[in-house]
């Protein structure tokens, strides 16, 4: 592919414009999106002659060849929306945080909506035990599988992979997603380290056996083990669900961006090229983002976003009248979240109001 006609792929370097339907393309090619690709634009021009390196390291998924036409319409309003998955895959490396029972399921789900402009975004966690109508869907190696109703959200990507994932939030959203990202355990834990680790401060003890965290009241500078222990944590903190989980996840989030944003790598090549390295190896891209000029376009396009200015929320849910220990989304504020960002307007606060949460907000800043 030339460099010319990339480039009219993707809507040119950094534009974020949706881009109308086009063909397919053959070749085949995971929490925090901003954070793992930010890291790419802060040496600039400078990664150019480690190019070739840093592609090698990128394995993208042709999620528009699985999903064919039967999508959301592709919206050209200067928006972009990203749905971010945190796999909780237990293969290779990642056998140190469970057993391998032979599939992975999506951690960890938010959907990046970026407004018009690149100045502002919402992010919108979808809890991983909510319970779905998850459409029927291609499974990545040219079959198919079936619909099922009241299936957990996270079974999605067990079941069909990234294009069924995706699949079943556009279903949920009526949003065409124009860019997945997929960040891995490990992957994740070799960024942070890379990045020197990131402060945060906690307003109570944090201690759980499951994700190996101890954690005193105040500030701390996580590595890469106990950032990974802090997304996890789920029985410890709050009311021990889920929704807490994803409270600390959102905190945590915060800290990650404002701390790729201030750290000083421009005169410190080495540290830059181990940065660009852990995060390419971490993140498995749609295949529109699979490689390094791509991502640089993609990155500088959302660089001008700090955590101040992005507003991330929970989808409204409740707990299941049939099983306490899933949730199912409130149909009339979800409708409320899904036709804001479909509108490219900010999510109202009467959008959340009345949900269940974790009871986790304000534990971690």
């Amino acid at each position: 592919m030339t460099e010319q006609s990339k480039s009219a792929r993707t809507g040119g370097a950094g534009s974020g414009r949706r881009r109308k339907p086009r063909a397919p393309r053959s070749r085949r090619t995971a929490v925090l999106v901003s954070g793992a690709v930010a890291v790419l634009v802060l040496g600039g021009a400078g990664l150019g002659y480690v190019y070739v390196k840093l592609d090698g390291n990128i394995k993208g998924v042709d999620i528009n060849a699985q999903l064919g036409d039967d999508r959301p319409d592709d919206v050209d309003d200067g928006s972009m929306d990203i749905l971010v998955l945190g796999s909780d895959s237990r293969a290779g490396d990642n056998g140190a945080y469970g057993k391998d029972e032979g599939g992975a399921r999506s951690d960890t789900a938010m959907v990046v909506h970026v407004y018009e402009g690149h100045k502002k975004a919402s992010v919108v966690s979808i809890p991983r035990d909510t319970l779905v109508d998850r459409p029927s869907c291609a499974d990545g190696r040219g079959g198919a599988v079936g619909g099922e109703q009241r299936a957990m959200f996270n079974t999605a990507y067990e079941a069909g992979g990234p294009a069924c994932a995706v699949k079943t939030v556009e279903s949920m959203s009526g949003i065409r997603m124009d860019h997945y990202i997929e960040v891995d355990f490990t992957g994740f834990k070799k960024l942070i380290d890379e990045l020197g680790g990131v402060e945060i401060t906690t307003t109570t003890a944090i201690k759980d056996d499951k994700s190996h965290l101890d954690l005193r009241p105040g500030t701390h500078t996580l590595d890469g083990e106990q950032s990974l222990g802090l997304v996890r944590t789920r029985k410890s903190v709050g009311d021990g669900s889920d929704l807490g989980r994803i409270q600390l996840q959102q905190a945590f989030m915060k800290a990650f961006i404002d701390q790729v944003k201030d750290v000083g790598v421009l005169g410190d090549p080495t540290k830059l090229l181990g940065l660009a390295d852990a995060a390419t190896k971490a993140i498995t891209p749609d295949s529109e983002l699979d490689s390094v000029k791509e991502l640089m376009g993609f990155a500088k396009g959302l660089s001008g976003i700090g955590a101040q200015n992005v507003h991330m929320v929970t989808l409204p849910v409740e707990y299941d009248p049939r099983d306490p220990n899933r949730v199912i989304p409130l149909e009339a504020q979800s409708r409320q979240v899904w036709t804001a960002l479909k509108n490219d307007r900010p999510i109202p606060a009467s959008a959340t109001r009345d949900a269940a949460t974790g009871k986790a907000d304000g534990v971690v800043r």
